[in-house]
């Protein structure tokens, strides 16, 4: 191949690898396709990603008045909304951990300065009772859908490794899918933070699933619906493969009348 068409083949490469998202991932963050264990898929499609406190970090995915030891977090890239939009996806808090070591998870709005707007949701288990918002955590400011979400047994789920099918005193289990739906108050640039973090140990581990994150309706990319290149990079691409497609031809007729 002469040094011209490698170049170009090179460009294209280049632009067919650029990624759209600058997205922010800690810990063990990751998707899943169809049933695991105890999790089901989603309501909305068969794969949904998550967040674990297993082979998490240290200080991960905490709400910072309440603190924790280790977790893992997700934070989407920026997306524009309107005053009004809705912010929608469906979660699912699995834990191994219960009474008096609960960990939590959670959901955080942030601004395009990351700086917080609202706590969408928190969830912490309890022997009975609801989940979400979870005692000890800031109030829900989205309307979740079922209001009330007693824990559901059944641990067993790969994202939480050893802890898998373990339960630690009353209280494990999981939410089941449950939707959250919030309206932005004020046009801008946001992100959206979950994480989920161990309380006040780093034993019996637990998980935040998500799926279906869209505002207005549009979709907001996750580790489960990666993104396709950027229009620039779609741009990059398409021309290199015209010079490509170029450069072969002139090489082809540099051979055919050599």
């Amino acid at each position: 191949m002469n040094k011209m068409l490698f170049a170009f083949v090179s460009l294209a490469a280049i632009a067919v690898a650029t990624p759209a998202l600058s997205a922010t991932s800690i810990g063990n963050v990751g998707s899943i396709a169809g049933t695991d264990g105890s999790i089901t898929a989603p309501p909305l499609g068969s794969t949904y990603s998550y967040v674990s406190t297993y082979e998490g970090v240290v200080g991960a995915g905490q709400i910072a008045s309440v603190g924790g030891t280790s977790g893992s977090e997700y934070i989407t890239d920026a997306f524009s909304a309107d005053a009004g939009d809705s912010l929608d996806f469906y979660f699912n808090y699995i834990t191994s951990d219960g009474s008096g070591f609960a960990d939590y998870a959670f959901a955080e709005l942030l601004d395009g300065a990351n700086a917080h707007v609202a706590y969408l949701f928190t969830a912490r288990t309890q022997p009975s009772g609801n989940t979400s918002p979870g005692f000890g955590l800031p109030a829900n400011s989205a309307t979740l859908i079922p209001a009330t979400s007693a824990i559901v047994s059944g641990t067993t789920f790969s994202p939480l490794g050893g802890s898998s099918g373990d339960c630690y005193n009353a209280g494990c289990g999981h939410t089941g899918w449950i939707e959250s739906q919030y309206a932005i108050g004020t046009t801008g640039s946001y992100k959206l933070r979950l994480g989920v973090t161990n309380w006040s140990d780093a034993a019996y581990d637990s998980a935040l699933a998500f799926a279906g994150v869209t505002v207005d309706g549009e979709v907001i990319d996750t580790p489960d619906t990666p993104g396709v290149p950027e229009p620039v990079s779609w741009a990059l691409m398409l021309a290199g493969f015209g010079l490509v497609g170029s450069a072969m031809r002139s090489h082809r007729n540099r051979v055919r009348f050599a």
